[in-house]
């Protein structure tokens, strides 16, 4: 059984790429976390084409976890989800990077969507001092 999926959005093609690049550094399987970040130009902001085409390569049949950064990251994706109508993909409100690593690193553990997501969201309480 493939994991679930997991697509970092962010208004920074660098940041959703080195947050990916530290999954896949914490053994994640390769090709289970997709980046979509920044713009087809390469500014700043999102992109409702790169967001779909990184929920159809994280769809590998397990489900998918759409974890956005912050802003319009959110009114992207879920405008992009509307139209990717589907159960199994669901926006997650976790933070970006704690709420990332939960999730990779659960879902990389064999778990189903709905653990992930519950992953997700409970790094939102996780203290670091």
């Amino acid at each position: 059984m493939q994991p679930v999926g997991i697509v970092l959005v962010s208004h920074s093609a660098e940041l959703a790429s080195g947050l990916r690049a530290l999954l896949d550094q914490l053994g994640v399987e390769p090709g289970s976390v997709i980046a979509a970040g920044g713009t087809a130009d390469g500014r700043i902001g999102t992109s409702y084409d790169a967001i779909t085409a990184a929920v159809k390569e994280a769809d590998q049949g397990s489900g998918v976890v759409v974890l956005p950064d912050l802003g319009s990251a959110v009114i992207t994706a879920r405008a992009v989800l509307a139209d990717y109508a589907q159960d199994d993909v669901v926006l997650v409100d976790a933070p970006f990077v704690e709420g990332a690593v939960a999730a990779a690193v659960t879902a990389a553990g064999g778990a189903d969507l709905a653990t992930v997501i519950t992953a997700a969201r409970e790094a939102r309480h996780a203290t670091k001092l």
